[in-house]
């Protein structure tokens, strides 16, 4: 154990050098969202110190610390850094056709997860829950970011999804001669603990597994229950046992209540939603994650980018029903964040879906807060998803007002995360 000690020392004093210092900074900007209150701010200053927020308040009132470098972002907005809680960072919507994607190694799939991560961060996502890759290629990449070694946002990686066999999250895309299953497929509650168990193991620190069928799956059901109930209890107990945050991948209704009532911490894409499922998601507290947008993308250039006609079938047979329960469970006041499923669209397009949200049923406020305060809460960070004193210092910009026109989240003109300037020093910054 001293030499494991020793060994570790070494490696911090080795890898502490290659993140640089945070500087301190005076902010000042033409307003500022309050997420929490859903609010609009004038003339905002802020103190960052280090890595995190030491003070906040309004200019004329707030004065600048001595030594801090005044950053003066002039007409713009401060936001705070959005929050996607569904995306894969080592897929790409293009540039490889659909098939010939999952013929890459890990290697190649960790250095699509570096540009992506990095596109996803100047997009201004400054954390991402990445639900399901191969290799824990996206764990090296968190790793590496966390290092300072690369550019990209916080990261939550579940690792290899769960899966029943032949499920949504088996790859049941080759021939049976090459008698090939994916790694988180497990079969049966001891299995199911046994395939977590090793996906936290090898670094993983979300959980994800599939309850039903999905789109981009080959010879599933969209609305079918996959997994028993007694699996999503072993899964759910075994994951809030380590500490981490549960996600269900459920399109069909039956499974979306089965994963509820096992007690996950959130369904992801819920597409089929009846009155039951909308008042048990409530009554428990239930965080849904629907991906709304993503449609638009796969109808347009899907069969540009070789998706067989089976999913681009499924995707628009669930497209309009995931949108009518996506605005019924709004009208309800379900828990909501924000989840793309970046992958399925390209990476840095993600606050395109904003736009959706609010054509079916939120508030400018409320989309906003699905991607800031809601999706901290849902992470159980109480240091994300707010610029407010003592939380990180994780901010972003935008020209115009978010809460009067959603769609300006699409173009963010500066990039600030843990008080590190990862994109542009916009005119007017000294």
């Amino acid at each position: 154990m001293a030499r494991l000690s020793r060994l570790g020392a070494l490696l911090t004093l080795i890898v502490l050098p290659l993140a640089a210092a945070a500087e301190d900074y005076y902010i000042t900007a033409a307003a500022m969202i309050d997420t929490e209150r859903g609010k609009r701010i004038d003339a905002p200053a802020i103190v960052v110190s280090g890595e995190r927020i030491t003070a906040v308040g309004r200019q004329g009132q707030l004065q600048a610390p001595a030594g801090a470098k005044h950053l003066d972002l002039g007409d713009k907005t401060l936001v705070p850094g959005l929050m996607d809680m569904h995306v894969h960072l080592s897929s790409a919507a293009e540039g490889v056709p659909f098939l010939e994607e999952m013929l890459q190694s890990t290697p190649r799939q960790t250095i699509n997860a570096v540009r992506n991560a990095r596109a996803t961060l100047m997009a201004g996502f400054t954390a991402v829950r990445d639900l399901g890759d191969d290799g824990y290629a996206v764990v090296a990449v968190r790793d590496a970011i966390n290092a300072g070694d690369i550019e990209g946002p916080r990261i939550w990686s579940a690792g290899h999804p769960l899966s029943i066999t032949g499920g949504h999250c088996d790859n049941n895309f080759y021939p049976p001669e090459m008698n090939y299953q994916s790694e988180g497929v497990a079969n049966g509650p001891w299995a199911v603990r046994e395939a977590l168990r090793k996906n936290i193991k090898y670094g993983a620190d979300t959980v994800k597994f599939c309850a039903t069928g999905g789109v981009f799956s080959r010879g599933t059901q969209v609305g079918a229950i996959q997994y028993t109930p007694e699996e999503m209890k072993a899964i759910v107990e075994e994951g809030h046992h380590r500490a981490q945050i549960v996600a269900a991948h459920a399109h069909g209704t039956e499974g979306i209540k089965a994963a509820i009532e096992a007690g996950v911490d959130s369904v992801e894409h819920a597409s089929i939603l009846d009155d039951e499922a909308i008042k048990l998601a409530k009554r428990r507290g239930t965080y849904l994650s629907m991906d709304i947008y993503n449609t638009d993308y796969t109808q347009s250039q899907g069969r540009a980018n070789g998706v067989p006609e089976e999913n681009l079938k499924k995707d628009a047979a669930i497209a309009q029903v995931q949108r009518d329960s996506f605005r019924a469970a709004v009208e309800a006041g379900v828990n909501m964040v924000f989840g793309s499923d970046a992958a399925i669209y390209p990476h840095g397009d993600n606050a395109r879906q904003f736009a959706r949200m609010v054509e079916y049923g939120m508030s400018n406020a409320q989309a906003l807060q699905a991607a800031t305060v809601n999706a901290a809460a849902l992470m159980k960070r109480d240091d994300l998803g707010a610029i407010k004193a003592g939380y990180l210092a994780d901010i972003i910009a935008v020209d115009g007002d978010p809460l009067a026109d959603v769609t300006v989240l699409e173009s963010v003109n500066f990039v600030m995360k843990g008080g590190k300037v990862a994109k542009g020093l916009v005119p007017g910054a000294h």
